[in-house]
């Protein structure tokens, strides 16, 4: 089966052709999820630990009676990872590690005018949820992308929910990571539960990490309730673009195309290019590489999505690339750097030959957590901000209040606000008695 064997050229497309092949797979929202997981929700409010019993016996087919791990289930997971595997997690946490200690920020703390002092601090959230999915393949390495920033952060309380049973992998991530609450729970009655906390499950105060439908509907209806928590993002299916020229490997182009369609049936991926030669060499690569694949069926779908678009040059690729605003951008050309700053919407950016987008995925250093379905137009990648809250601080001396004064006076009563106005006056009033008397 051939995939690509059509090379779009994008100026011999209308304007409504050219946004239809830019456009995401469409997601119709489904309202029978929504209805289930709006009783799911509600159940588990109402009944706690049972309903999630319950959910947990239908949904995973296991009957459990704790959901907490042991701390001696815990530590004993790290006999069943291999030593080439913890090896490999601990690259990656370091290099993690060292990219988000860098993302911690000075507080400010200034005079705005003599004796009217400013300031913005920043303090860990209490509390945190993790949900990490446990499907055909484990996701230790949201696990890390999650786990470490919170800790540097100095969240107070962190807690991991994944669908029984959890695997070992995932166990001994969380417990490298700091974190050693894991409960079994998955799906929609695991978020409910983070959120509105059960005898056995505590609240939290903001939930992360990615799901099916039912985890992500279940995410966007409790944090759209009164006193709901907070969430990370609504991340949708994957998706990759490359921009590249005709110094460009195709193999290496192909790959990385590849690897992002495995990630779902619903993933995108997009190869913009002014060099025909090389999108055929391209296609001949992914025909050929896909041979290898035993788990090819979410690829074939995924590319289905997909396309390889003939550009007229590297301007209107970055251009194409603007518009679709891609959570994974390869600028996959000779001089990729100087391209750079030509780059307004991107969630994640990889520069060159020898930056697959794999490398974010797992070591690095930066987070895998990104906007999606082009909405990296004004969301960012997760980092550690959405760990931390930004409070603001401002002390005023009684001369730095008496200067400010009459600003304050004319301000309040140009919004005629009384109240406000008065809140001023009286202190005028008290620091002319003082002096004055």
């Amino acid at each position: 089966m051939k995939y690509f064997n059509t090379i779009i050229d994008w100026n011999k497309l209308t304007f409504d052709e050219q946004k239809k092949i830019l456009s995401r797979p469409i997601h119709l929202k489904n309202n029978t999820i929504k209805k289930k997981v709006k009783e799911i929700i509600k159940n588990v409010q109402v009944l706690g630990d049972k309903a999630v019993k319950n959910y947990t016996n239908l949904f995973d087919k296991f009957l459990l009676n704790t959901f907490q791990l042991s701390q001696k289930d815990i530590l004993s997971s790290s006999l069943k990872i291999n030593s080439l595997l913890q090896e490999a997690i601990e690259v990656a946490k370091k290099n993690i590690t060292s990219f988000h200690k860098a993302q911690i920020l000075p507080e400010t703390d200034i005079e705005t005018q003599v004796g009217v002092r400013c300031q913005q601090i920043y303090l860990p959230l209490n509390s945190i949820g993790i949900y990490i999915p446990n499907g055909i393949a484990p996701l230790l390495s949201t696990v890390l992308m999650l786990g470490i920033p919170a800790h540097i952060a100095g969240c107070k309380e962190v807690i991991l929910c994944s669908p029984p049973p959890i695997s070992d992998e995932i166990i001994y991530t969380a417990h490298v990571c700091g974190i050693n609450k894991i409960f079994q729970v998955g799906g929609a009655q695991a978020i409910a539960a983070m959120a509105f906390g059960t005898n056995s499950i505590p609240k939290v105060d903001k939930i992360f990490g990615p799901g099916n439908s039912y985890v992500t509907e279940a995410k966007l209806q409790v944090s759209s309730i009164f006193n709901g928590p907070e969430i990370d993002m609504l991340a949708g299916p994957s998706e990759l673009l490359i921009i590249s020229d005709e110094t460009s490997n195709p193999d290496f182009i192909a790959a990385d195309l590849l690897s992002q369609a495995e990630h779902g049936a619903s993933s995108q991926v997009i190869l913009l290019t002014s060099c025909d030669q090389l999108a055929k060499k391209v296609i001949l690569s992914i025909n050929k590489q896909l041979k290898n694949f035993f788990r090819s069926s979410d690829i074939y779908t995924a590319l289905k999505n997909s396309a390889i678009i003939l550009t007229k040059n590297l301007l209107e690729s970055i251009n194409i690339s603007n518009i679709y605003a891609p959570e994974h951008l390869i600028i996959h050309t000779e001089k990729p750097r100087s391209l750079l700053h030509y780059i307004s919407n991107a969630s994640s950016i990889f520069l060159g030959s020898w930056s697959p987008e794999s490398a974010g995925d797992y070591a690095s250093g930066t987070n895998h957590v990104l906007p999606t379905y082009g909405k990296s137009v004004a969301k960012s990648a997760l980092g550690l901000s959405d760990f931390k809250k930004r409070i603001l601080v401002q002390e005023l001396t009684s001369q730095g209040f008496m200067d400010l004064s009459n600003t304050l006076d004319v301000l309040s009563k140009a919004e005629k606000l009384e109240a406000h106005n008065n809140s001023v006056k009286i202190r005028i009033n008290f620091l002319k008695d003082k002096y004055e008397g």
